[in-house]
């Protein structure tokens, strides 16, 4: 079934906002900026370890997806959250990982105990 021309665009930007979570350093800035609290990019660059320029892009995918906001005061820029919302889908997806992982295991345990197999 196709989009109509009014669904089109919304999902576009439900695409946009799975595309701004799609990396692992993405998601743990957005979990370093759950606790609510602003942070300059020099503490997320100490948190993180990664160089400038790839943090900054970082932070600009997740500017252009709406997912984080910022403020220049003097000569700092501070990022947050851009919706409170983030922190709970975070929450969720680690809940979901947790579940993931859960069954994995048991699969392993289960591969383990499997009869030998004839040499």
């Amino acid at each position: 079934m196709p989009f109509s021309r009014s669904e089109r665009p919304l999902y576009e930007v439900k695409a946009g906002l799975f595309k701004g979570l799609s990396h692992p350093f993405r998601i743990r800035l957005l979990e370093l900026l759950a606790d609510g609290e602003e942070h300059t990019v020099a503490e997320l660059q100490e948190a993180t370890g990664l160089e400038a320029s790839h943090l900054s892009q970082h932070l600009a995918v997740l500017r252009r997806h709406r997912l984080v906001a910022s403020d220049r005061r003097a000569s700092h820029v501070y990022y947050r959250l851009a919706h409170a919302d983030v922190a709970e889908l975070l929450a969720v997806a680690r809940r979901l990982l947790a579940d993931i992982v859960a069954a994995d295991s048991a699969r392993a345990a289960d591969v383990a105990a499997l009869p030998e197999l004839p040499r």
